[in-house]
């Protein structure tokens, strides 16, 4: 009989070491997920932004005359907020939210006035994807995400 118990004993603990890896294995691997989510909207809203400087100059400092501005993203309308320029920059920011709501991404367009590059201007873009919908973010103190972010420079 005791040595019964003490086989059970064994058992049950090599159960519960297994079971509590496999748990830890599964949070991994939905954190892994969820970071990817992140990297993608973040990636989408950078080629959007991109797409919309170089195809349609969209965020052109000599454009800028202080009317609202819009950008197509994932299907959607997105507006885009300018910044009086200042002599050297202009800075542009939107909020798209993308898969039909359930993720976010944020975008900073910085425009700056250049001599050394072609055409006087350089632009940094900057995009923040989020694994979660834009209405989550709104109130950060209470909300669970994953953030990604992604920039490029031209």
């Amino acid at each position: 009989m005791l040595i019964a118990v003490i086989f059970m004993s064994v058992m049950l603990s090599f159960g519960l070491a297994l079971s509590s890896l496999g748990y830890k294995q599964q949070v991994l691997a939905s954190s892994a997920i969820e970071s990817q989510y992140a990297f993608y909207a973040a990636d989408t809203a950078l080629e959007c932004a991109l797409y919309a400087d170089q195809q349609q100059d969209l965020f052109a400092y000599r454009k800028y005359d202080g009317k609202a501005k819009t950008m197509l993203c994932d299907g959607t309308a997105v507006s885009v907020i300018e910044n009086p320029p200042s002599v050297t920059v202009l800075v542009s920011t939107a909020q798209l939210s993308l898969d039909g709501g359930t993720r976010c991404a944020d975008i900073a367009v910085y425009k700056y006035t250049s001599g050394q590059s072609p055409g006087g201007y350089t632009t940094f873009l900057f995009s923040t994807g989020y694994d979660t919908s834009c209405s989550t973010l709104a109130n950060p103190d209470t909300a669970r995400f994953v953030s990604r972010g992604m920039s490029a420079h031209y």
